[in-house]
């Protein structure tokens, strides 16, 4: 199938006066490009995730870019075959990413970025440490071989994870997440609590996969789009996780049926269709269990959803 879409993943630390006018004219932007996607907005910068026809997002990307705030974003760019996203959210919130360590700036202090090839030649070092700083159903999905996880829900959980990692003050931490923004805080907090040798991935998981062939990464790597979950690994590409009914090796993600349960993990294609597409006895038997066509994906209802609602001009910005 041809490719004429694409995905674009990114983020920026700068500092934007006033976040909910900027949310306003950014929205009629992609609007007007028809974009997909979900972009967050907060006076600490700038994070989002879009899909659209290859010439509206390198649109997109020269607009960007030509703001002066957020002249250096880093756009990693996937090829895909349509939308990788039903609709469109621009929002504004208090973080870029939810990690309440609103005091970090990443554009002052932070952690060494390391280039996909420079993180591949220290990554076995023996005096280093990689570090995932992602939550749990992200990385029994997929991670670097013998990286340090952390048992987390959410990215929010983080900070008050850091006393478990005493044991490897004096080592090179080399932090690694999806895009890269994580690491932002995760590596600035390190610093900030006695971790002296910090480092972070540039471009994260997505780039290494794009400029170092993924090599060593276990597993695929979750995202934040319909696809869920990509292959990131060309050179020794390994299956992880495991299915959540019989245990069997499965990278294969959904969401059980039971809307009430809405578990989201590994399920193999035979479990799937036994269950129904339930992650359990109990869950196969509720009434208003969603019926199962084999992906294990269910789109929120759109209740009239209009992208046009949340603003409030009519002016066209990408003209």
């Amino acid at each position: 199938m041809e490719k004429n879409y694409y995905i674009l993943l990114y983020y920026c630390y700068t500092h934007i006066e006033d976040p909910e006018a900027f949310r306003e004219e950014h929205h009629y932007l992609c609007l007007d490009l028809k974009l997909k996607g979900r972009i967050i907005i907060a006076q600490e910068g700038l994070n989002g995730t879009v899909s659209g026809l290859k010439a509206d997002c390198e649109k997109y990307m020269e607009i960007v870019k030509a703001d002066a705030r957020f002249a250096t974003t880093e756009f990693k760019i996937e090829e895909y075959e349509s939308h990788a996203f039903a609709k469109l959210h621009v929002r504004t919130k208090p973080e870029i990413v939810h990690s309440d360590l609103t005091h970090i700036q990443p554009q002052k202090k932070t952690g060494k970025h390391l280039e996909p090839l420079e993180f591949k030649a220290m990554k076995d070092q023996e005096d280093v440490v990689v570090l995932d700083v992602r939550s749990n159903y992200e990385h029994h999905l997929g991670k670097f071989k013998n990286a340090v996880t952390l048992d987390i829900e959410n990215f929010r959980d983080f900070p008050e994870k850091v006393k478990e990692l005493e044991q490897y003050k004096g080592k090179k931490i080399l932090t690694y997440c999806t895009g890269g923004i994580k690491c932002e805080k995760a590596s600035a907090f390190l610093l900030e609590n006695g971790f002296e040798d910090v480092y972070q991935l540039h471009g994260g998981i997505i780039k290494y996969g794009m400029e170092a062939g993924g090599e060593d990464f276990e597993g695929k790597c979750y995202v934040f789009d319909n696809r869920v979950a990509v292959e990131v690994n060309k050179v020794n590409p390994m299956v992880l996780a495991k299915c959540y009914v019989c245990g069997t090796n499965c990278d294969r993600m959904v969401n059980c049926a039971n809307p009430e349960c809405n578990l989201h993990e590994p399920m193999c294609e035979k479990c799937g269709w036994e269950m129904e597409g339930a992650c359990s006895f109990e869950c196969k038997q509720v009434p208003n269990k969603r019926p199962y066509d084999g992906t294990g994906y269910y789109q929120k209802e759109s209740n009239g959803y209009n992208p046009y609602k949340a603003v409030k001009r009519t002016k066209n910005v990408a003209e």
